[in-house]
């Protein structure tokens, strides 16, 4: 009986430590640190390239490259690049009519990492701006961005990304948005503490001469490049205030399709950056890495059912301890989360029951990515999510 009182306290501190124990830590040890003045080096405005890798975007491009022309930041200091690789409907006709724009444009399809790449050379701009060609920036987000490069340790500037939400678009838009608030809220306190471990597609920015291709098989290239110069000693911030909006995947089958992609990449990625594993040489990167990264995506999917096993077997051997509490307290959440997904299924929402069935989802899709990862079976070129 020990063992699984070992294991049931392991599976719990886990979760717990992973999904939010180590934030609090961090945010603690914040309050005890020096506060440092910002430093003024290089107040001039930066040069900038804003590069959009765009396929079969007919529907959204248009407005996208409205969006980035109406961007407040010096025309003459800001590049508009589009690389459309591979894109057989009308996406490279429609960017061909903005002179403004350079279009770069190949007949092959090899994925985003390698039309992003292979642009990456025409790139002679201080900082370069990745943003996606379906998500659409806020007008200062550019300002907000190259204000923190006055410090010399900032390798990179992540944005925030927003789910942007309507009664008439489908549930799974709630989850999404309520996921990436909390992510949000993580990634503050993440860049706080030392950087911000993985930037999102969506919106973040390097100094251009920090850039080294990925590998043309990576799946999460935007976790890969940042977290590369996170290796080489320099900081990625979170700055909330630059911000990327686009709607939610069109259901939940596209959404899972999405999160199955994020988990098989997620291992990928853990296998190329395992250096960050050697906890001595980056301490700080390491616990980031470790605590927000690689226990969400290995451990803690295996805990959550080893905690209620365990648990189970524990109230066997003494039902009037501690541990039929939280058995109650775990069967309390599980059956939120078959309400929730009950809902769903007539696009009904109660927020207790839809975030038990949102954290669940999340969970299972890892397991399918862990295997997908395992087969070989996700490619970097894949077939992209479909949003409301």
């Amino acid at each position: 009986m020990l063992y699984i009182k070992i294991i049931f306290f392991f599976s719990g501190l886990i979760l717990i430590h992973s999904y939010g124990g180590y934030a609090i830590l961090a945010s603690v040890l914040i309050n005890f640190r020096k506060k440092t003045k910002a430093s003024n080096i290089d107040e001039e405005e930066k040069t900038v390239t804003l590069l959009i890798a765009a396929y079969n975007e007919q529907d959204f491009i248009e407005e996208k490259i409205k969006n980035s022309l109406a961007l407040s930041y010096p025309k003459d200091k800001l590049s508009i690049f589009i690389v459309t690789d591979g894109s057989t409907d009308r996406t490279t006709e429609i960017v061909e009519q903005y002179k403004e724009v350079k279009l770069f444009h190949d007949d092959i399809r090899n994925g985003k990492v390698a039309a992003i790449d292979r642009v990456m050379q025409f790139v002679t701009t201080d900082i370069v701006v990745f943003s996606d060609a379906n998500t659409l920036l806020n007008t200062d987000s550019i300002q907000k961005i190259t204000r923190h490069y006055t410090d010399p340790k900032v390798g990179g500037v992540a944005g925030e990304k927003r789910v942007v939400t309507q009664h008439s678009i489908q549930l799974v838009g709630s989850g999404e948005g309520l996921y990436w608030k909390y992510e949000s809220a993580l990634k503050s306190i993440d860049s706080r503490f030392y950087s911000v471990v993985g930037a999102a597609g969506e919106l973040f920015s390097i100094r251009t001469s920090l850039y080294s291709n990925p590998g043309k098989d990576v799946i999460l290239d935007d976790f890969v490049i940042s977290l590369k110069i996170c290796q080489d000693g320099y900081r990625i911030v979170y700055e909330p205030e630059a911000y990327a909006t686009e709607g939610p995947s069109k259901d939940i089958h596209e959404e899972k399709k999405r999160k199955v992609r994020i988990g098989a990449g997620g291992f990928q990625g853990m296998g190329i950056m395992k250096n960050l594993l050697w906890f001595w040489k980056t301490p700080k990167l390491s616990y980031l890495y470790i605590s927000h990264r690689v226990l969400r995506w290995t451990l803690c999917p295996l805990a959550i059912p080893m905690l209620l096993i365990s648990n189970a077997l524990l109230i066997s051997n003494d039902p009037t301890s501690i541990f039929v509490t939280i058995w109650y307290l775990q069967c309390l959440f599980y059956g939120l989360a078959i309400i929730g997904w009950g809902l769903s299924k007539i696009n009904l929402k109660l927020s207790l029951p839809f975030i038990a069935y949102y954290f669940l989802f999340m969970n299972i899709t890892l397991y399918q990515g862990f295997i997908k990862f395992l087969q070989g079976k996700q490619s970097a070129i894949w077939d992209k999510a479909k949003r409301a």
